[in-house]
């Protein structure tokens, strides 16, 4: 019996560690965009559309995760593609990884800056954008256990806020404001919350940080695509209630995120919480993010460590210090075009993997095929869509 305790106890540490990992990548800058966006779509229209395209993502980070254990070395991303679709399926999820990553990482430097400025109200952005970039960088040198405990300590503190924001505000939450319905603006939310459930490159790491452990490696993938989904629609419900559409309607087309909101339409406390809670955020996506992208310099293009980390950070660092774009346009360019690529390849990754993996996998999923083919063509459609509203 004893053995037996001290067995799970050993395992907890793991497997928390991995949730967070996953969580952590995937709750970034995209949680501040969905209340806007749901509410002038309508929001019981929205929060079924978190739900749908969250389990679409269960299944699909668990086909990555799959591909994963099938495969015997270690990879990123692109090296899986390589290795079951050949170099065609490397380049482009490298296309689409780098637009991601860096767009990611771009948007949460300048959004750090901000946020942190806003808080602290001395220096300005750019020092605060320096700053948080140099916190992360020493963190993520470390490497992959420092990161998962960074990670674990952030999204519980990002957890607590959440239940803390809706236990202060809830008396002031407006049930008329969950009212919205306007057909004209269904696809407005599909970018930003696809953008907010990105969270693939994480799923090579957690099996770095299970180690011995891949059996747990399935339940740690499901608790973690969960999670996310529980988090954006209590976030939704919380800011959606309090700001209502036509108070976020009156803002500024920049200031229509949830933190900024609050700093204008509820009580002061409440406004620096939820620029904790976005600091916390975009904190956590950044190191893993970043984390995934050295890893793929590294292990799919054989790039020296100090090498990786100069083509990781030297890009997104001149964007941010030079004022080069702002925090929603590079959300906006990332989103539905980045994550739709990434989406298709891995679910062809997925198909092959069963076919010609060399490793037995801990655990084995379906193949889903009228599935598979349903989520590529959303996909496909959804980058349709952000080619036309780029160029035409």
């Amino acid at each position: 019996m004893l053995s037996k305790k001290k067995k799970i106890n050993s395992r907890i540490g793991p497997l928390a560690t991995a949730v967070t990992t996953l969580v952590g990548t995937i709750v970034g800058a995209g949680i501040l965009g969905i209340p806007y966006v749901i509410a002038k779509a309508g929001f019981l229209y929205g929060c079924i559309l978190i739900a749908l395209i969250g389990v679409g993502f269960i299944f699909l980070n668990l086909f990555m995760g799959e591909v994963v254990l099938r495969t015997k070395k270690q990879h990123q991303l692109p090296g899986y593609a390589e290795l079951y679709l050949g170099p065609w399926g490397k380049r482009l999820m490298t296309f689409s990884m780098l637009i991601a990553i860096y767009g990611a990482l771009t948007a949460y430097l300048i959004g750090e800056g901000a946020t942190l400025f806003s808080l602290f109200g001395f220096a300005n952005p750019l020092f605060f954008t320096i700053l948080f970039f140099t916190i992360t960088f020493l963190i993520i040198y470390k490497g992959v256990k420092a990161t998962g405990k960074a990670e674990l300590i952030l999204i519980s503190l990002l957890m607590f806020i959440i239940v803390l924001i809706s236990f202060i505000s809830f008396d002031d939450i407006s049930v008329e404001n969950f009212s919205t319905f306007n057909p004209a603006f269904f696809l407005l939310p599909y970018g930003v919350i696809l953008f907010a459930f990105l969270g693939s490159p994480a799923i090579p790491e957690i099996q770095e940080i299970l180690g011995k452990n891949k059996k747990l490696m399935k339940k740690a993938i499901i608790i973690g695509s969960i999670l996310p989904i529980v988090i954006y629609i209590i976030f939704s419900i919380v800011i959606g209630g309090l700001i209502g559409l036509e108070n976020f309607e009156l803002l500024e087309p920049n200031e229509r995120i949830a933190t900024v909101a609050l700093s204008f339409y509820s009580h002061p406390l409440l406004g620096a919480l939820a620029n904790v809670l976005a600091a916390l955020a975009m904190f956590t996506s950044f190191l893993t993010l970043g984390l995934a992208l050295i890893q793929t310099y590294k292990y799919d293009y054989g790039f020296s460590n100090n090498t990786a980390l100069l083509l990781t950070f030297s890009l997104p660092l001149i964007i941010a210090s030079f004022n080069l774009t702002t925090f929603l346009a590079v959300l906006g360019a990332t989103g539905a075009f980045a994550g739709g690529i990434e989406g298709i390849i891995i679910i062809l990754m997925f198909w092959k993997a069963k076919l010609v993996g060399k490793r037995k996998p801990e655990y084995t999923m379906s193949r889903f095929t009228v599935l598979g083919w349903l989520i590529m063509l959303v996909f496909f459609f959804g980058i349709l869509q952000q080619v036309w509203r780029q160029f035409f």
